[in-house]
């Protein structure tokens, strides 16, 4: 939505903003006339069941419509009948241009998804391993017009996993087969076939029959209905566990993008989060993702259990990426022991020829400096004379303190054409000259982001000398 002085008058129950999805699909999208009021809207969708509140979209400083409207549904299959009764149909005899409805996307997710979106027709249920396509079509045909079923099997022995697939041909069909079928089916919207989320979903599934059959868990995937989360010690560091980068987090109430943002950012290195909804629990799920597995570790314990908001207790677990956990650990240690010297000499500059000591075996002249990093960079270069034209400059950010300048010299020399490093007395900044545009451009697409012994980078352009204070110190 635009604005939030575009919602309309209606009476009744109003949804905050965290209930606006809920249930999933429950909101249309229309593009109509600027000139469409609301009591037309109301009027015309009302008899595909109960509106809970209509959102006319309107500029901020005229207060006149967009031609954008939202209408909230109580059920998603309320909503899914309205846009496939209304789409390209004319409010009133006097409107010259058809209306067009979406179901609106969820507001952390993407565009809005029209009448023939797979998302909105494909289900996914949880079936006896008896089932056959035939039972599984007698069972949910009631609910609409099906265009196909099938039955994830097993692909070694042929039997089936107790899982299955029932494609309907209208959106509406099938949030009537979720909204109305027995419980133990678990229905749920599927992904789409080009989304490699097929093994999620059974993997999901799994668990849930195996709970449902007393099975032990090798997983808790919802570890805070436990009494109390185990605290973690220093020395409780299980060796099955598996160490990732990625980890997955588990919650009592839905999180929003930004809230999840917020808590794992506490924690140097973050790379990315994603919410993920579960349609058929109210549960908050997502996924993280840390540039380092030392933060990651740092992450998981320190805020597996912790509390937001209050009294929701957060479960936060590793989940495998592929990565050799013993190799990331070595990693992870020799990331931490230069990131600890680094900051040594950042805090005490006379412990340089120590650091020098400890690298070099005490020959501080003998060897280049250590780098300890995930990326591959290019063999070191020849730097440009000093008195060298200045063609691009850039601008380096430091997470947590600056790399000592031979570190910087070393990573920042082998994009070639380097005139020049140096940091900012007092600052977690520096910048780097170079003679060569595209020099400064591969060292821009290699280092931001990346962390080395143990910082993470942030390169970019620097803004011309001009727009800068002329009272700047340089530390050598």
């Amino acid at each position: 939505m635009d604005e939030a002085s575009s919602c309309g008058s209606g009476g009744g129950f109003r949804p905050g903003v965290d209930s606006l999805d809920e249930p999933p699909n429950s909101r249309i999208f229309l593009v109509i006339s600027k000139y469409t009021p609301e009591s037309v809207l109301r009027e015309r969708f009302s008899p595909f069941g109960e509106i809970q509140d209509i959102w006319v979209v309107r500029d901020k400083h005229t207060k006149e419509s967009k031609g954008i409207a939202f209408i909230k549904f109580a059920r998603s299959s309320q909503a899914c009948r309205a846009m496939e009764e209304m789409h390209g149909q004319c409010l009133s005899p006097s409107d010259s241009k058809p209306i067009k409805v979406f179901i609106a996307q969820a507001r952390s997710s993407g565009s809005h998804r029209d009448v023939e979106d797979e998302e909105l027709t494909r289900i996914f249920v949880m079936i006896p391993k008896s089932y056959t396509e035939e039972d599984l079509r007698d069972k949910f045909k009631v609910y609409g017009d099906i265009e196909y079923c099938s039955i994830i099997k097993n692909k070694t022995t042929g039997e089936s996993k107790g899982l299955g697939y029932v494609r309907y041909l209208k959106p509406s069909q099938a949030a009537q087969a979720i909204e109305n079928c027995d419980r133990s089916f678990r229905a749920i919207l599927a992904e789409p076939k080009n989304k490699a989320s097929e093994s999620s979903e059974q993997d999901y599934y799994s668990s849930v029959r195996q709970e449902a059959l007393g099975h032990e868990h090798r997983v808790n995937m919802f570890p805070f209905e436990q009494p109390e989360f185990p605290s973690f010690e220093k020395n409780d560091i299980r060796g099955q566990e598996t160490i990732s980068k990625r980890l997955s987090v588990v919650s009592r109430v839905p999180l929003t993008q930004e809230q999840l943002y917020s808590i794992f950012d506490i924690v140097p290195g973050l790379e990315y989060c994603e919410v993920q909804r579960d349609p058929y629990s109210n549960y908050g799920h997502g996924v993280v993702r840390y540039f380092n597995v030392a933060s990651a570790i740092y992450a998981k314990y320190k805020l597996h259990g912790f509390q937001y908001p209050p009294g929701n207790r957060i479960g936060v677990s590793f989940l495998e990426d592929g990565s050799n956990g013993t190799d990331l650990l070595r990693k992870m240690a020799t990331q931490m022991v230069a990131a600890q010297l680094a900051s040594m000499v950042w805090n005490n500059p006379g412990q340089q020829q120590f650091l020098a000591s400890l690298q070099f075996g005490g020959n501080s002249g003998s060897q280049l400096p250590q780098i300890q990093t995930d990326i591959v960079l290019p063999s070191c270069k020849k730097n440009a004379p000093p008195e060298t034209a200045v063609k691009e400059r850039l601008f380096i950010v430091f997470n947590p303190h600056p790399l000592p300048l031979d570190v910087l010299e070393d990573i920042f020399c082998r994009f070639g054409n380097l005139i020049e490093v140096y940091l900012v007395s007092g600052k977690n900044v520096g910048y780097a000259k170079y003679a060569d545009r595209t020099s400064a451009n591969d060292a821009i697409a290699t280092l931001h982001g990346k962390i080395l012994n143990g910082v993470r980078l942030k390169v970019m352009l620097a803004d011309s000398p001009r727009e800068e204070s002329n009272k700047r110190q340089r530390t050598y």
